[in-house]
């Protein structure tokens, strides 16, 4: 963990359920070549909700293979935990639907995600679920490690019926994902589900931003706060797009 106070509230918690010693390291995962994780580092489960829409700092993405390099924190870590799951290893993460397109180095970790894992499984959450903190789009996404992905299938999430989104008083709540716990190994397609086959997504040069088949196009309305999420982003990756120009250079 990067952040003082987030260290200091998870070791606290484990310390208080009987876990004398918690095995949680503080610092920045991004910090040192990929490299230098070598076999003993791997593990055959990575649960994860990485840092988004964050610019990596102390020049960390040199830490990385040249192709896939880039500012994104969250397709810097995605790379990270290809790396260390073990030969059959699982993964389930969170990742913003900006990870999901985009072309240059996006896609090339899209690529090599779909190439190394068997990317089985993309459940798609509203944009509120992170809110007040965040109102990016964001997705669940299930691999294994060691076979390439043939099919994936996608689930959408869809809010309680009188929701019109999540907020820190009325937050996601366990008991909705017992619907997808159903539909997990007995899986349909349905106006909520679909399956994707991997010539489609190599037809779209690795996108898999894929929306729901069945769902009309619907106009959103943003508030001030979402623009606002939408405009600093989009500078963001604007000035990471030229940071890559520049080193190229």
């Amino acid at each position: 963990e990067y952040k003082p106070l987030p260290y200091l509230l998870a070791t606290t918690n484990l310390i208080l359920h009987d876990i004398e010693i918690p095995n949680i390291k503080f610092g920045d995962a991004l910090d040192q070549p990929l490299s230098n994780f070598t076999e003993k580092h791997r593990v055959n489960v990575i649960l994860a909700n990485p840092p988004f829409g964050g610019i990596v700092a102390n020049n960390n993405e040199t830490n990385f293979p040249q192709t896939y390099r880039t500012k994104e924190s969250a397709d810097l870590f995605l790379i990270l935990m290809i790396h260390l799951l073990k030969q059959d290893g699982r993964a389930g993460i969170v990742l913003p639907d900006g990870s999901l397109t985009g072309d240059g180095v996006k896609q090339r970790i899209r690529q090599k995600l779909l190439e190394d894992c068997n990317l089985h499984t993309i459940i798609r959450l509203p944009n509120s679920v992170f809110q007040p903190y965040a109102s990016v789009a964001t997705n669940l996404l299930f691999f294994d490690k060691g076979k390439p992905t043939k099919d994936i299938w996608y689930y959408e999430h869809r809010m309680p019926e009188g929701y019109k989104a999540y907020n820190k008083t009325r937050p996601i709540q366990v008991k909705e994902f017992e619907p997808i716990t159903k539909w997990w190994n007995k899986r349909k397609e349905s106006d909520i589900a679909w399956k994707v086959n991997i010539k489609t997504i190599i037809e779209r040069g690795y996108d898999l931003d894929i929306k729901n088949p069945t769902k009309p196009e619907e106009e959103k309305e943003y508030n001030s706060a979402e623009l606002m999420d939408m405009l600093s982003k989009s500078f963001e990756k604007s000035n990471s797009l030229l940071t890559q120009i520049k080193e190229a250079l």
